[in-house]
């Protein structure tokens, strides 16, 4: 009798130790199902920071030089007033020096905007300075005049186009 208590006992006890192996088994397929999903997610977070530095870097590039370019912006339209005041021919100096600086300028990206004399205003690109009262009809509401040209850095503006509209 003895014998089968202690045949019993180590039954248990072996019946105790497959629950409890059981048991660790599974904690251990839900630790590394957990470990799996902590590293996945890390990997994604590294991911979304890695794309989100490169297209700020981008960005800083493509705008890097607004700084520069706003400032030469009055420069180039000092040698625009120049140039028609002067009537200088093709050949001369000031030309091209302005043509050479103006090609420089959109190497960096720098776009200047159409001319918006005729059309309506739009004031994603234009700022309208003055109202007149327009010499016809037609021009009603349109621009007539532009006192300063408008410069795109890329796709962004970096100077709105300032123009006279009329009544």
């Amino acid at each position: 009798m003895a014998k089968k208590k202690k045949k019993n006992k180590v039954e248990k006890t072996e019946t105790k130790n497959q629950i409890k192996e059981s048991k660790n088994s599974l904690s251990t397929e839900e630790l590394l199902a957990e470990e799996k999903d902590k590293n996945l997610r890390l990997f994604a977070e590294f991911e979304n920071f890695r794309k989100r530095t490169a297209r700020e870097r981008l960005e800083l590039f493509s705008t890097a030089n607004k700084d520069i370019l706003t400032a030469l912006l009055p420069v180039l339209d000092n040698f625009e007033r120049s140039i028609k005041a002067n009537n200088y021919s093709e050949e001369d100096g000031p030309i091209l020096i302005y043509k050479q600086l103006k090609t420089e300028l959109e190497k960096k990206g720098l776009k200047e905007m159409d001319d918006p004399t005729g059309k309506v205003l739009d004031t994603e690109f234009h700022e309208a300075i003055t109202n007149i009262s327009a010499p016809s009809e037609e021009l009603k509401g349109k621009i007539i005049d532009t006192v300063e040209k408008g410069y795109l850095l890329g796709e962004k503006v970096l100077r709105y186009a300032k123009v006279v509209v009329g009544n």
